[in-house]
């Protein structure tokens, strides 16, 4: 029977059965007992299913997996430890030392870093090329070695809106997949599967938890990227695992179930950012209420982007709601139904300025933080982006007296006298 996205956040990923828990239990253990090293061979093997170690799997995080799985439509999902982790394994499990992707330019700045350094110096190259950049632009970024193309539905925090369409299409001619970032959005204002993505990713440290509580990531596939029309390209999907006996993970697993179950058995087998079971259990409960918190969350969104664009210390707000914004038109295609709580914006006075009304808000927290119940604010530039350039910034769409808020759900009419408040000081 098929059901609405709102029943699904509540009871989907987990049915108990007769006497069994109506929570979702935490299973706090390390390890699994079998009755025969045989058996346990063949879980080894990947020949049969089941747990053998937390460090790849852990039955209270499939749970809540499933559950976000069926919220985006997918075939197979995992959870990880952070959405660093997510953003990390979804592409290391395509790329390796002398291959190159593809992504927006304007990305989260712990992204962008990852990308750009870290992964850098793994020996895998990327190339940043801007959002709204045209058709000849973005195919001119592709090279013979390019693995995935990689792009955030709402960046954090330019909120440029990504037209999953348009670059799904330009993956596809090139034969690679799509992965996208669908953090700010969630499922309930944006499924990029139905746009032509192949592959998304979560920090549900954000709005899926939502309580600030839970440090997590999750990866999901769609399942119908066909690895197989491009052997050469995926080895590591299509052709045998020493590591494994030779599995090729596209024959036993299927396009359904091919790269999660490699980036679980290769990947979290040797790098370890697994969820915490008690974590995955804090998810879940967020999700449970996902789908109400959000349509607050756009609420306060739209009416703080609305108030701080009529008001004279305000030089420029960003927000896809907003009739006139960059990425309204995209934002109607996309997220008709909201985007997200966050507005990025610049007041008077430059830096200084920022500053001064950031330390004047009541209920806006200056956080390292955003999407959470509790409305947060932060300049970018001096935080999360702060190992950042003026000029990598500008190339993030991120100006250096930027402030990123983050409207909680709270009552909207709070909210906005907070605002009104603190821009007296301004």
């Amino acid at each position: 029977m098929s059901q609405s996205i709102e029943t699904t956040c509540v009871q989907g990923g987990y049915q108990p059965g007769n006497g069994e828990p109506r929570q979702v239990p935490i299973i706090q253990s390390t390890t699994f007992k079998y009755d025969s090293s045989e058996y346990m061979g063949k879980l080894f093997d990947l020949e049969v299913s089941g747990y053998f170690y937390s460090r790849l799997q852990n039955p209270t995080n499939d749970n809540v997996a499933a559950k976000i799985c069926a919220l985006e439509g997918g075939t197979a999902a995992m959870l990880t430890s952070s959405g660093q982790a997510a953003s990390f394994y979804a592409v290391f499990n395509l790329a390796s030392a002398g291959d190159h992707i593809v992504a927006s330019a304007e990305l989260y700045g712990g992204t962008y870093n990852l990308f750009a350094v870290t992964m850098k110096r793994m020996g895998i190259d990327f190339s940043f090329v801007p959002t709204d950049c045209s058709d000849a632009e973005l195919a001119a970024a592709f090279k013979p070695n390019t693995k995935a193309v990689f792009g955030e539905t709402l960046a954090n925090p330019s909120l440029s809106v990504f037209d999953i369409e348009r670059w799904a299409a330009v993956a596809h001619a090139n034969g690679v997949p799509l992965i996208i970032d669908n953090t700010f959005p969630t499922p309930i204002n944006c499924r990029p599967f139905e746009w032509g993505a192949d592959i998304i990713t979560h920090s549900t440290t954000k709005y899926m938890d939502g309580h600030g509580a839970a440090v997590g990531g999750c990866i999901v596939d769609a399942g119908r990227f066909d690895w197989n029309a491009y052997p050469d390209k995926f080895p590591g999907l299509t052709q045998p695992d020493a590591s494994y006996h030779g599995v090729v993970y596209t024959e036993r697993f299927g396009l359904g179930g091919a790269f999660i179950t490699k980036a679980t058995a290769q990947l979290m087998r040797d790098l370890g950012a697994i969820q915490a079971p008690q974590n995955a259990f804090i998810l879940n409960l967020g999700l449970e209420s996902l789908h109400l918190r959000m349509k607050q969350h756009c609420a306060n969104g739209q009416a703080a982007a609305e108030f701080l664009q009529a008001h004279p210390k305000i030089v420029e707000v960003k927000y896809p709601g907003l009739v006139g914004d960059k990425y309204y038109e995209l934002g109607q295609k996309y997220l008709p139904n909201g985007s997200c709580g966050v507005v990025s914006f610049r007041v008077a006075g430059g830096r200084a300025g920022a500053e001064t009304l950031m330390s004047a808000l009541r209920l806006g927290q200056i956080a390292t933080h955003v999407a959470d119940a509790r409305t947060c604010i932060l300049h970018p530039a001096n935080a999360t982006h702060r190992q950042m350039t003026d000029a990598e910034l500008a190339a993030c769409g991120i100006a250096p007296d930027m402030i990123r808020l983050s409207c909680g759900i709270e009552a909207t009419t709070d909210l906005l006298a907070d605002l009104e408040q603190a821009l007296s000081t301004v």
